[in-house]
């Protein structure tokens, strides 16, 4: 087996950092870059235009991003093992779909924003008058949140899909190592919580993040269910 995982299966994230040419660099660091760069601008931003009651959100923000990219790679890790169908792996990443919920989820945040709100939230953060470079910073960032939270969709469905189309057929090992993948997917959901205590006059934005999170602990908590009764089924781990 390579070393490094092949074009289609892998996120697009990954496959956007893996084309460039002439660099390479490890996930780490890729994420520690991402940090860097997003904080950076969050905390340049905040001094120059003197707009540090945004700091916090902005920095929450990075961070659920972040997280988001080192949850990906963790169960990305996970599910390319060699006995992993190979119908769910290209499902699961060479579709593509993951970016197409993350559009989806952007343009619905900023027609909530732009439209619904017009623009209330973005005034309490930037004031009334926001910079035109900030408010490029604060999109970006909101795409990196997006993004992610289409990825978190995307990993639940396939995941539910993957333990009832293949289930009583993969080894306890090989049902472990997925339950753990879908923890991870869970975990980084329940994360996303941390945005609401900046959204307190904001029902319906709050309300989406709080209903985003409980459908994807339930879908994917049903997969655990399902993978834990099959890992019971097959009684304990024989010692190597």
């Amino acid at each position: 087996m390579s070393s490094s995982p092949e074009f289609g299966e892998t996120w697009v994230y990954e496959s956007i950092v893996m084309a460039l040419p002439g660099i390479e660099v490890s996930p780490p660091v890729a994420i520690t870059i991402q940090i860097g760069l997003f904080e950076c601008g969050v905390l340049l931003s905040a001094w120059y235009y003197d707009l540090w009651s945004a700091v916090g959100a902005g920095t929450i923000a990075v961070l659920v991003a972040a997280v988001g990219s080192v949850e990906m790679l963790r169960i990305s890790t996970l599910v390319r093992g060699n006995r992993m169908p190979e119908s769910y792996r290209r499902l699961l990443f060479g579709s593509s779909i993951e970016v197409v919920l993350g559009v989806l989820t952007f343009v619905a945040v900023l027609t909530h924003l732009f439209v619904f709100d017009q623009g209330t939230l973005l005034h309490e953060l930037l004031g009334p008058n926001p910079p035109v470079l900030v408010v490029y910073l604060l999109l970006l960032i909101l795409w990196d949140v997006s993004y992610r939270i289409g990825t978190g969709w995307w990993t639940s469905v396939t995941a539910l899909w993957r333990t009832l189309y293949f289930r009583g057929t993969f080894d306890a090992e090989t049902a472990r190592a997925l339950r753990r993948a879908d923890i991870e997917n869970i975990s980084f959901g329940a994360l996303q919580l941390v945005l609401l205590p900046f959204l307190p006059n904001h029902t319906v934005l709050a309300t989406a993040l709080i209903a985003h999170v409980c459908a994807v602990s339930v879908v994917t908590g049903l997969s655990v269910v399902l993978l834990s009764k099959q890992i019971a089924a097959a009684g304990p781990p024989t010692a190597t």
